[in-house]
């Protein structure tokens, strides 16, 4: 079933979605053509959407994003049945008030100096255009409804899906 969704109710999916899964697949592109990715944890989907990540100022992403700051964000989750495929705009904030806002103890792990270090900054993504795939109900409950169409030979009643229109 499509099922768009729009303003703050579109926020809240995101949210929702992201928060679940936790981490993505993060591409840049570079002058090259090619596309670079890696898997990254989302800090924070603040109330207007934005996606936000702690890194490193000297990382590649960070040279990707001054180059082009259009990026690709997959999130999968095959064991929820749940999945975000975003595009936005990427920016790098060095602010020391937002890395104070964002902080999170774990993040002490790749950054041994703390919210301190020289080298930390965020990667703020701007969502641009978000797509989603959800189940409505639990996996037993989505074994039964493959089984049920097997048994009776009807089309498998598909979960939610749509454009998220932040």
């Amino acid at each position: 079933m499509e099922k768009n969704l729009n303003s703050s109710e579109a926020i809240s999916k995101l949210q929702k979605l992201v928060n679940d899964i936790g981490t993505c697949m993060f591409f840049t592109d570079t002058q090259t053509g090619i596309h670079n990715s890696r898997p990254m944890a989302v800090i924070d989907v603040d109330i207007n959407g934005n996606l936000w990540f702690f890194t490193n100022l000297q990382s590649a992403k960070v040279k990707d994003i001054g180059k082009d700051s259009h990026v690709h964000l997959v999130f999968a989750s095959p064991a929820k049945d749940s999945y975000v495929d975003l595009r936005g705009r990427a920016s790098i904030e060095t602010d020391a008030k937002s890395i104070e806002e964002k902080w999170n103890p774990i993040i002490k792990a790749w950054f041994p100096e703390g919210k301190n270090d020289p080298n930390i900054c965020l990667i703020k993504v701007k969502t641009d255009e978000a797509h989603y795939w959800d189940t409505d109900s639990t996996k037993m409950v989505e074994m039964l409804k493959i089984v049920a169409s097997v048994v009776t030979g009807k089309q498998l009643a598909e979960g939610v899906h749509g454009d998220l229109l932040v």
